[in-house]
């Protein structure tokens, strides 16, 4: 019972906030919204306290409601991503197997047979692979070494460092003794020579120059043209163009009207153009003179192409000296040259261009084993040649023997996706991902990516969050990963400075520190270089020590990309002999027998031909 007494009633109150008068849409403008009367309102839910608010603090509390739930939805997807990854299978990470300590910052690092070259402030040092034992210091120099190349020639082993004001030296390492041949760049040819070793000196050759553009001709006529050339490799070549004034500056017209609202903008510096070459041993694509004779496995041909370039040119090396060099030949390209990439045997030479084509080239046999083109929106950042394998019995092997027109490199492009090109003489050339580009979680990019020349089929993964892996390229699957010692703080993004050996199973890693940590105790840093060896780790212990399939047991495998040609055409006549064996029509018509015996004794001699001609 309730008792309802003049102005003593009590007001029922509804929890809704009514409105005297009809509703009203604001207009988009902030002056025009009208201002909210508090007489005219009844509230009465707490919670709707918050919409009662002036404008433009209702906007405000909108907007942090919304960061609030956006935020809330990545961290609920951030712990489900951390309780995946937990269920998942980590791979096993090893330690290193020794460390070279050092009181200054290693700039780059090389390896050859048992030995490490590490450059740095002033010089390079040398020490010895296995036990970190210091072999020489060359530091005579006032500026650091930037980069270092060591190569092996058997007993001996040729350095090249370069310094930050690009003079490259050549040194001379022989039973732990160093001697310096010359600076190559530089104007004083003092050498530097110990004991009863004798070098020859380097001789200079030729000097290239990057092609002029191409300008317009005063000829008025074909005829003309023809009557004034003096050497002429044919017109169309790609070198030989003679176009006139008139039809330039009609193209300039046209691009200018064209581009005009990008012309009429600031125009960005041009970067400077750098050159890459390559020494290239004979083949069939190169035509040489015949009265030129020199030793086998002495490069003949230097290929070079520069920034932003079309083509790739091709300079003999066997010339006399003079100013002007011009190219024996040249491979146009439909896009500017952006990565070039040559094996190590000198066999294949892959050009990848800026819209994402890759040709492959198989300089011993003279001929493209095919063109390939990455995903669309996919270009490419490096290429890296792996040594060819075989999958047998689930384990990678390299072919005891050599293995022809046939090889498989890794691409890794700018988008941090990773595929690997598989050419065949026979085949096309295939492309397929090995690692997908990353989208949520931009750590894990891949920022370097190396193969291991002792394990088949194996290579290096660096990513920017510091972790290295080891992937097995067949598979697809990270078999392990490696890490040193200790918590590093790593500059973000890493780059890794590594190298890995071409001989036996092991690289180096430099233990990076970040900036900061160098400020605050600058005197007391001691820099690491880290030894890893795979021989160390269980899983691999199988895979190094077993990685060769003999020729033998080659024989008996289909594998027919590893045979000589000899073999190929007896497996061919085997083949065929059996299928006359399982037919027995053709077993009772001796004539056709005979007939079909006789094709194939003549398809052998003409096979027999071909190979004696090559």
């Amino acid at each position: 019972m309730s008792f309802l007494r003049g102005s003593q009633t009590q007001k029922i109150r509804h929890p809704i906030g009514t409105r005297k008068g009809p509703l009203e849409v604001p207009p988009p403008t902030e002056k025009d919204w009208p201002k909210e009367d508090e007489e005219d309102h009844v509230l009465v839910d707490p919670y709707e306290e918050l919409d009662s608010l002036p404008q433009p603090y209702r906007m405000i509390n909108k907007l942090v409601n919304l960061l609030f739930d956006q935020s809330w939805e990545i961290i609920e997807e951030r712990n489900a991503l951390r309780e995946a990854e937990s269920s998942q299978i980590q791979p096993t990470v090893f330690p290193p197997l020794g460390e070279i300590q050092l009181n200054k910052m290693p700039n780059c690092m090389a390896v050859s047979q048992d030995y490490v070259f590490i450059g740095g402030a002033k010089g390079f040092t040398i020490y010895n692979l296995y036990n970190a034992k210091q072999i020489y210091a060359w530091e005579k120099l006032k500026v650091d070494v930037t980069s270092i190349w060591a190569t092996d020639l058997g007993n001996e082993i040729l350095i090249a460092p370069v310094d930050e004001m690009g003079i490259i030296r050549l040194f001379y390492f022989y039973k732990e003794g160093l001697y310096l041949v010359k600076a190559i760049n530089e104007v004083d040819t003092n050498a530097c020579f110990k004991g009863d070793i004798k070098l020859s000196l380097p001789v200079y050759i030729m000097k290239i120059k990057p092609p002029k553009p191409v300008t317009g001709t005063p000829f008025k006529s074909p005829l003309e043209v023809f009557a004034k050339i003096k050497d002429c490799y044919g017109m169309g070549s790609g070198q030989n163009h003679f176009i006139k004034d008139s039809q330039w500056e009609q193209q300039a017209e046209i691009f200018q009207a064209s581009y005009k609202k990008y012309l009429d903008g600031e125009w960005e510096e041009e970067p400077l153009s750098t050159a890459t070459f390559y020494f290239l041993l004979p083949s069939c694509l190169f035509a040489m003179p015949t009265e030129v004779k020199g030793p086998t496995g002495m490069t003949c041909v230097l290929g070079i192409h520069w920034t932003r370039s079309h083509n790739f040119f091709l300079y003999s090396l066997n010339r006399t000296l003079k100013d002007k060099a011009d190219p024996e030949g040249v491979w146009p390209c439909a896009a500017p040259i952006a990565v070039s990439q040559l094996s190590c045997s000198s066999s294949y030479l892959v050009l990848a261009c800026e819209d994402g084509v890759l040709t492959l080239w198989d300089l011993a046999k003279g001929f493209p084993l095919g063109v390939a083109a990455l995903p669309q929106g996919c270009f490419c950042q490096s290429i890296h040649f792996l040594k060819y394998f075989l999958v047998h019995k689930g384990q990678n092997m390299y072919p005891e023997g050599p293995v022809k027109s046939q090889t498989k490199c890794v691409v890794l492009c700018t988008d941090a996706s990773l595929h690997l090109l598989e050419a065949s003489g026979t085949q096309g050339p295939t492309i397929s991902v090995l690692v997908e580009r990353p989208v949520k979680h931009l750590d894990k990019t891949i920022c370097a990516v190396a193969p291991v020349p002792a394990l088949p089929g194996m290579m290096l993964i660096f990513s920017k969050n510091g972790s290295v892996c080891l992937m097995d390229v067949a598979k697809r699957e990270i078999i392990c990963a490696f890490a040193p010692p200790g918590a590093f703080p790593l500059e973000v993004p890493w780059k890794p400075m590594f190298a890995v050996s071409p001989d036996h199973p092991c690289f180096l890693l430099r233990g990076d520190y970040s900036h900061e940590t160098e400020s605050t105790d600058n005197a007391g840093i001691q820099y690491s270089v880290f030894y890893f060896n795979f021989e160390a780790c269980p899983l691999l212990e199988n895979i190094s020590k077993n990685c060769t399939i003999p020729q033998r047991d080659l024989d008996n495998m289909a594998f027919p990309q590893a045979l000589s040609l000899e073999k190929r055409c007896e497996r061919f006549l085997q083949k065929s002999y059996r299928k006359l064996e399982k037919n027995p029509e053709k077993e009772q018509d001796p004539e056709k027998e005979q007939e079909h015996w006789a094709r194939l004794q003549r398809y052998s001699l003409l096979l027999q031909r071909e190979s004696f001609k090559k």
